[in-house]
């Protein structure tokens, strides 16, 4: 009996010391993260990085959160031409994981230079961006997670095939490899699911190239939004996502994606990188909702296509994943981020 209460006194004073490493270790992580490693005036994380073009200088918005030498992910918003701040999610999320995050307003949009010169909205120009950005940053392939949403995704997509060997991670969410098979997919699917009647007086309306007609969105905002960008009553849309959304840079978006919500007719219209996934090595996670704008099946065939892919289907979620199926959406993330760690 006294051995066995020796042991069990030995056994409670290691887990109690193995507890109070577990606390100490926890503390100085979360210290760390919180550490400020900028000397000078403390700006709340916000750094105004300049950016070189074919026709000369701007300024884009970045804005980092926490501090963490292994885990840096990088946010790239859709649109083209929307914000950063639908994104805000993440602060509920990151943090208490310790991942630090770096929001970015891309050129042309919310609180970056806002030209208008149309020739530097093209997939290049911006994959530029975006390496200049990261050199600005001190990313670098030991830290550095790329996380693009929607257009967003299409721009890591891009930026992989030729950066990749300074990537830690890459995260595609929402986002087809094709723009084409989008469009086939938003004929042949999305569109059928519509009332007839409403679908008729869309594409009567687009037809006539009468998208300024508050009937036009008055249908969206009733038979298409809320099934296939955000599954929730628009009225209750959170308030991140709406002001992320409705800042959005429209000369951007119609010269890149066109005007109509049913495909795409812009720059981006014969966008394809099917053939090119295979050779994509970096650790990858492609993201669908399976009431999404995008085509969940094709994102789950395009995990299989990389060379390191795996695959998160958020089942309640839509566009927007990251709020009408929030947990499933950042648990998913937050796992293969640490995965890769």
């Amino acid at each position: 009996m006294k051995n066995f209460l020796l042991i069990l006194l030995i056994v409670c004073s290691l887990s109690s010391c193995t507890k109070n490493e577990e606390n100490k270790q926890m503390a100085t992580e979360i210290s760390d993260y919180f550490n400020v490693s900028i000397e000078g005036v403390q700006t709340g994380g916000v750094q105004l990085i300049p950016i070189d073009t074919p026709i000369g200088k701007f300024k884009v918005w970045t804005k980092r959160f926490g501090n963490n030498p292994k885990q840096k992910v990088l946010l790239l918003h859709g649109g083209p031409g929307a914000t950063h701040e639908y994104f805000e999610c993440f602060e509920s999320f990151f943090p208490k994981e310790g991942i630090e995050f770096i929001y970015y307003d891309q050129l042309g949009s919310a609180y970056s230079d806002q030209p208008t010169d149309t020739s530097l909205w093209t997939i290049e120009r911006f994959v530029e961006e975006v390496e200049q950005v990261r050199t600005a940053l001190g990313l670098n392939k030991d830290n550095f997670f790329l996380l693009g949403h929607s257009w967003g995704g299409i721009l890591a997509m891009e930026y992989a095939l030729k950066y990749q060997n300074n990537l830690k991670g890459l995260i595609i969410s929402n986002m087809m490899a094709s723009c084409i098979d989008y469009d086939k997919y938003a004929e042949e699917v999305l569109a059928k699911q519509m009332p007839s009647s409403a679908l008729d007086t869309i594409r009567s309306l687009e037809a006539k190239g009468d998208f300024s007609n508050p009937k036009y969105m008055e249908i969206l905002m009733t038979h298409f939004y809320p099934k296939h960008v955000c599954r929730m009553p628009v009225e209750q849309w959170a308030d991140p996502m709406n002001r992320g959304l409705s800042k959005t840079n429209q000369q951007i978006y119609v010269i890149m994606q066109g005007p109509s919500e049913f495909g795409i007719s812009g720059r981006l219209e014969k966008w394809d990188r099917k053939n090119d996934l295979k050779n994509i090595k970096v650790p990858t996670l492609t993201i669908g909702g399976t009431h999404d704008t995008m085509d969940p099946k094709h994102m789950e065939w395009m995990a299989k296509e990389v060379q390191n892919g795996s695959f998160l289907l958020c089942p309640n979620g839509s566009h927007m994943s990251m709020y009408d199926d929030q947990q499933t959406y950042m648990q998913g993330v937050i796992k293969f981020i640490k995965q890769v760690q």
